[in-house]
């Protein structure tokens, strides 16, 4: 089984983290920018830690051969700060390098004004780079959440294609499913998704355009909870194929979209999907 994680923080894990990632198939994976749990004071704080999204962290899962690409942004906790606004000033810096494969994690976090705002802004960023776009759906007030992010995403000019509306659970799926954005699901030990309830969503509403993440962060979650579902859909009757369509094909077609996308030395085992954008030689 061969899986590609397309949300995960992989700041807040450890390098066992990576070494059992490794061993369970993971070979690839996406880390998007996100709130690191302590507030930062100003934007010189976000470079710092963009720099090593970009730097550090692909040489870190480099050891135990996963290939790591990052998404940029500010994200919606932080952008109600008036001391952390200017960082959409720093974005366009990155968002030109080469390991970015889209902007995120973007969206809303208490739906405010400023959120509003900064949701807007970056997905703008996001056509004018030709980026796909992560988008975080709000732990409260989910389904409100999810249909203003919807609203926000249409008026915005970005193709549906190119977002993707993550945190996903079964009141929402549909809605996201029918407005032709992708969905993302987090798996998590006890709160979002577990591996059950992933199946299930998985046969009402099909394969096509569903991603399946771990986002394994600071609290209590599991980088292999990609490799559970997988073990779950198999147990369920869903056959190889289909396991490596969403673990695999899926990430692949929706941040190859980026053109940046680096899978090179991986062996044939990486080259999966034709038609994607997929960056060869170095990154």
């Amino acid at each position: 089984m061969r899986i590609f994680d397309p949300h995960i923080h992989m700041t807040s894990r450890t390098t066992d983290d990576y070494r059992a990632m490794a061993a369970a198939g993971v070979r690839a994976v996406v880390e998007p920018a996100f709130w690191l749990g302590q507030p930062r004071t100003n934007p010189g704080s976000f470079a710092d830690y963009f720099d090593s999204l970009i730097g550090w962290e692909p040489y870190r899962a480099g050891q135990f051969g996963i290939r790591h690409h990052a998404t940029i942004a500010l994200n919606p906790k932080e952008a109600n700060d008036p001391r952390c606004r200017p960082v959409l000033d720093l974005l366009p810096r990155y968002l030109d390098k080469d390991g970015v494969v889209a902007v995120g994690e973007i969206g809303y976090d208490s739906m405010t004004p400023e959120e509003d705002e900064a949701f807007a802004a970056q997905l703008a960023l996001a056509v004018e780079y030709e980026l796909p776009a992560l988008v975080h759906t709000p732990h409260r007030d989910k389904a409100r959440g999810t249909e203003r992010t919807l609203a926000v995403v249409a008026e915005s000019g970005i193709g549906p294609g190119r977002v993707v509306v993550d945190h996903l659970n079964e009141v929402t799926v549909a809605a996201v499913h029918d407005a032709g954005c992708w969905m993302g699901f987090s798996i998590y030990p006890e709160t979002k998704m577990s591996p059950p309830r992933m199946v299930e969503i998985l046969k009402e509403h099909g394969l096509d355009r569903m991603l399946v993440n771990s986002a394994a962060d600071w609290g209590h979650s599991d980088p292999l909870l990609t490799r559970a579902t997988g073990e779950a859909m198999l147990a369920a009757g869903f056959s190889d194929d289909d396991v490596d369509k969403v673990l695999w094909r899926n990430p692949v077609e929706f941040y190859g979209q980026s053109g940046r996308l680096d899978l090179s030395d991986l062996g044939p085992a990486a080259d999966t999907f034709e038609g994607s954008s997929i960056k060869r030689g170095g990154s």
